[in-house]
């Protein structure tokens, strides 16, 4: 069986949901499997598992040269694969003949170009920092392009962040966990109960949802926001006094709490601007949804209208208020056994379409065939 190193930019103790269930639990089916996760809160390296390396941070740049100290073959692997962090892959690449393994490059969400976004909204827009990202971006692309093959979250995404990156593409999506599907709860009361789990912030622009049910005559509803921003969500719903008893703020420590709250709910909302940075993949908050079979009202784009189709197993709309208001109306007027039946038909769609365990299948198949 191939050996694959996966090198990730994230700490140990961090959520991961989207690496454990691909790499830790499907993809090991064809490939043998070893993660390198780094870590802020230790001085010496650890061997957790039997697949497993917890490296300090500080020997990130002097990474194979730490993980050969600690007795790792380096030559036994076939594949070493970076994600997001092209210091290393850089630093994979200068060791690649040595080795004699190929390399990959897995891009999962564009940070830098979120950053950009960030300070945007916050007035905070820089000349010099949007040229200093295009030449950033350049070098990148130079990097990525000595690489075996490139892993972006979409094509979307990589014709809109990393157009010259030239080399063979293999897609690595988010997807739903078939092992880790929740029983919707149902609740008996008469309203209408959605749920946001995610960030808040500026960028994300969530007032324009506040203010479509803050103008709905139909009060019948309530609305769950799951986030870790607290302090940002109670600054923002305080604003909206007339509604605010219908909104009850939650901070779901564990993914497992999550997933637990969004079963009680009858539908998800993953409503977001329509900017690259969102439009560009398929949102986490969308999979959590589907895995209680939890109906989603989501953005209209380019991307999400190639997996659902409105009103049969997922509401569209613009990231408008009197768009979104509109949409929330028709949800408001449906009977509880129609929004089932979208929830239930779209976790289908997402079982049939964006499977972790076919989505491991393909990438094993396309690695091995390098």
């Amino acid at each position: 069986m191939q050996k694959l190193l996966y090198i990730t930019d994230q700490d140990e103790y961090v959520d991961h949901s989207f690496i454990a269930p691909l790499f830790e639990i499907y993809l090991k089916k064809h490939m043998h499997i070893d993660i390198v996760y780094f870590t802020e809160y230790k001085s010496d390296f650890e061997h957790k598992e039997t697949h497993r390396f917890t490296v300090p941070s500080r020997y990130k740049n002097v990474l194979l040269a730490e993980l050969k100290r600690n007795n790792i073959n380096l030559a036994s692997y076939d594949y070493i694969m970076v994600r997001n962090n092209i210091h290393i892959m850089k630093h994979v690449l200068k060791h690649k003949d040595i080795y004699h393994y190929k390399t990959a490059y897995r891009f999962s969400f564009p940070k830098r170009r979120v950053k950009l976004c960030c300070d945007e909204a916050e007035n905070k827009k820089s000349f010099f920092s949007h040229i200093i990202h295009r030449i950033k971006t350049k070098q990148e692309t130079n990097i990525i392009n000595q690489c075996d093959v490139f892993l972006p979250t979409s094509a979307m995404m990589h014709k809109i962040f990393l157009p010259q990156v030239n080399i063979p593409t293999i897609i690595c999506p988010p997807g739903i966990n078939p092992a880790v599907l929740h029983e919707n709860m149902q609740h008996d009361r008469e309203e209408k109960c959605f749920i946001y789990a995610g960030t808040l912030d500026k960028m994300r622009e969530f007032e324009t949802i506040l203010d479509a049910f803050s103008s709905i005559e139909n009060k019948n509803w309530k609305l769950f926001i799951s986030t870790r921003d607290t302090e940002y969500a109670l600054h923002m719903i305080q604003k909206y006094t007339h509604i605010k008893d219908h909104i009850k703020l939650h901070n779901a420590k564990t993914k497992e709490a999550l997933l637990s709250l969004i079963a009680k709910a009858d539908v998800g909302i993953a409503l977001l601007p329509d900017k690259p940075i969102y439009t560009t993949s398929t949102p986490v908050k969308i999979f959590d949804y589907y895995a209680s079979a939890v109906p989603c009202l989501m953005t209209l784009s380019e991307h999400t209208s190639t997996i659902f189709t409105d009103c049969k197993d997922a509401w569209f709309c613009n990231f408008t208020q009197e768009d979104i208001k509109e949409k929330i109306e028709y949800i408001l007027s449906l009977d509880k056994q129609t929004i089932m039946e979208v929830g239930e038909s779209g976790q289908q769609q997402l079982l049939e379409m964006k499977n972790y365990k076919t989505i491991a299948k393909e990438i094993a198949t396309k690695l091995q065939a390098l």
